[in-house]
């Protein structure tokens, strides 16, 4: 999970995956989204990687990103359970 949340606190990173809910892309068709150098594209598909947030499948000589919503599934429960764990925690407190 802290992969993941170190994945998405980047803007530059959140902005990929935004642009990867429309479908899959390749790192050339992600790249002439933003003013950045192909390394600094390929570090930031690498942390997403690693945080298995995105798919790559090679085609050819490129590489097509796409999401891996499984993950996403795990980070919201992680979220909604963390936020009702502490709401049930303030209640309890209140009521004593």
């Amino acid at each position: 999970m802290q992969q993941v949340l170190e994945a998405i606190s980047d803007p530059t990173r959140r902005k990929i995956l935004d642009l990867l809910k429309k479908g899959e892309m390749s790192a050339g068709e992600l790249g002439k989204h933003f003013d950045i150098s192909g390394p600094s594209m390929s570090h930031h598909l690498s942390k997403l990687k690693a945080a298995d947030l995105v798919l790559a499948n090679r085609r050819g000589q490129s590489i097509h990103y796409s999401i891996n919503t499984s993950v996403f599934d795990d980070a919201a429960q992680f979220v909604i359970s963390f936020f009702q764990n502490k709401k049930e925690h303030a209640e309890k407190e209140e009521s004593k």
